[in-house]
């Protein structure tokens, strides 16, 4: 219904519609006496003022009613002026075709109906809502009804209702569209049936978290999703260290490379519909990078190579088994053959200093690489833990 403060086409729509049927209904009925307590009803029950909330500030009604709510609230009060309308409508009828359909008039044929706010409450607050009064005329039978563009079955209408019974149909709102027909003289009473359902999936999924695996890393920002049960979004406040907002709904990142201590605590608050506010909290354990593995082509740990290959190979590091996928750059190293000095290296080749030790070598013989100095590929500041060297056992 909005964009930024002000109404969609599709909410001015909405606005336009409620006002198009009020001021209708007054139209048509206003040279009639006895029906302006009807014309009152519906210009109080269809008014799209502006309305002075608790708060005293002057909102939209529009804004008022569905700005901010859950969907199944809005739902609700639409559902609400579906069942007003339909009241109208039989109390108009009634009144147009008194002394033509003889209905009882009798207090016992009322119905008591209870008509919620909404249909889902919190824990902890107030139960709102109407308890309206419905005729139930077990005399009145419908001559023809279609519903859907289905003429329902003559069993299905008994004692003054009519029982549908038919498929939900797929996931979302489904329209109910026909109409009722009673015969009277040689014409035809035609009463129109519109309505709407929801039909929701079937509960198919569970949340399923490891109570021991709240842990966040030093180094990268950490993907968070944090959302609060029945507030929307743009309700919703979270506050950490580190925390900040990356775009879409519930969508944060989390970098705690400068926070001191083992542990970090988000705060997450909501404003409900009503305005109450709600809150909780979590904690997060603080971990650092793990140790990188040194690797030599790739490879880590004690591997066999000949001569010429080491001569020519990358010396790389990489976090084994690590949740994020980063690189590692190597900006030098030392390397070791029996017999000869350890020799510094800068970048992530031999150069030719080991390259001529390397040539020394005897066939069998161990050579190591090892201090590898390594860096997070954009994010040079961060200090990783040693790199695991790597053993070379020469093949010729």
């Amino acid at each position: 219904f909005f964009i930024g403060d002000k109404p969609t086409d599709g909410g001015q729509r909405y606005l336009d519609e409620i006002a198009k049927f009020r001021d209708g209904v007054a139209d048509v009925l206003k040279d009639n006496p006895d029906l302006q307590d009807i014309v009152s009803d519906v210009q109080k029950k269809f008014a799209t003022d502006d309305v002075t909330n608790r708060d005293g500030n002057i909102l939209s009604w529009l804004n008022y009613h569905y700005r901010g709510f859950p969907l199944v609230a809005s739902l609700t009060k639409m559902t609400q002026l579906q069942a007003d309308i339909k009241t109208t409508e039989s109390e108009v009828l009634s009144s147009m075709l008194a002394g033509k359909l003889k209905v009882e008039a009798s207090l016992t044929n009322f119905d008591a109906i209870v008509v919620p706010d909404k249909t889902a409450f919190f824990n902890g607050e107030n139960f709102k809502g109407r308890i309206i009064l419905g005729k139930n005329d077990k005399t009145l039978r419908a001559d023809k009804v279609i519903i859907n563009g289905k003429e329902l079955p003559e069993e299905a209408m008994q004692a003054g209702q009519t029982l549908l019974d038919f498929p939900a149909g797929a996931v979302g709102e489904r329209d109910i569209v026909g109409e009722f027909q009673f015969r009277e003289g040689d014409s035809t009473i035609v009463i129109p049936v519109k309505s709407t359902y929801a039909v929701v999936p079937k509960p198919n999924s569970a949340t399923i978290s490891a109570d021991k695996m709240n842990v966040v890393y030093r180094g990268v920002d950490n993907p968070m999703t944090i959302s609060f049960a029945g507030v929307s979004d743009n309700n919703v406040s979270a506050s950490a260290p580190g925390l900040r907002k990356s775009g879409g709904v519930g969508k944060y990142l989390m970098n705690v490379t400068t926070v001191q201590g083992r542990e970090v605590t988000i705060n997450v608050s909501g404003t409900l519909p009503d305005g109450m506010r709600v809150s909780d909290a979590a904690k997060f354990r603080i971990k650092d990078i793990p140790k990188p593995t040194g690797t030599v082509r790739g490879e880590d740990g004690a591997i066999k190579m000949q001569r010429n290959s080491l001569e020519i190979s990358t010396i790389g590091a990489k976090l084994d088994d690590f949740d994020f996928d980063l690189k590692l750059n190597v900006s030098g190293f030392k390397f070791k053959v029996p017999g000869q000095p350890t020799i510094n290296v800068s970048g992530s080749k031999l150069n030719s200093r080991a390259k001529s030790a390397l040539r020394k070598a005897k066939r069998g013989s161990s050579v190591q690489i090892f201090d590898i100095q390594a860096k997070i590929a954009g994010n040079a500041s961060y200090r990783l833990k040693k790199v695991s060297p790597v053993l070379i056992e020469l093949t010729n």
